[in-house]
């Protein structure tokens, strides 16, 4: 029986994958700076710098991100940035099987791209799935 090649839609979706993977290690990054610096503010052109991009791709990730609910804020004015609400631990948070099976598949889809903080956050999940 002949192998089905690998359809042009499975490998549009790997070259998404691909693509995506900047934007994701991006925006960790740029919660990670603002959860270190806080309480502090940090600016639009810092993030930009210690990422590595525009000043306007640092904003459409911020917006992004507020969007997805990270609790980043913004102060305007000479003194102004981005801030977030840096808890070192969260409280319990309740998932559903589903919303933990979605978060599994979205680390795993990432693959190698993930952080050491993604790879820590599957195990957790993982291993409270097993017990």
């Amino acid at each position: 029986m002949p192998q089905r090649p690998v359809g042009s839609a499975g490998m549009a979706g790997m070259a998404q994958l691909h693509q995506a993977a900047p934007l994701i290690e991006r925006q960790h990054a740029i919660i990670e700076l603002l959860r270190v610096r806080a309480p502090r503010r940090v600016t639009g052109a810092g993030l930009a710098e210690s990422t590595g991009v525009s000043l306007r791709t640092v904003e459409r990730d911020i917006t992004r991100l507020r969007e997805a609910g990270v609790p980043i804020t913004i102060h305007r004015g000479p003194r102004g940035g981005y801030g977030i609400d840096a808890r070192s631990v969260l409280p319990p948070i309740s998932l559903t099987p589903g919303e933990a099976s979605a978060l599994i598949a979205s680390l795993v889809a990432v693959g190698p791209y993930t952080s050491a903080v993604a790879q820590s956050a599957l195990g957790k999940i993982l291993g409270a799935l097993t017990e």
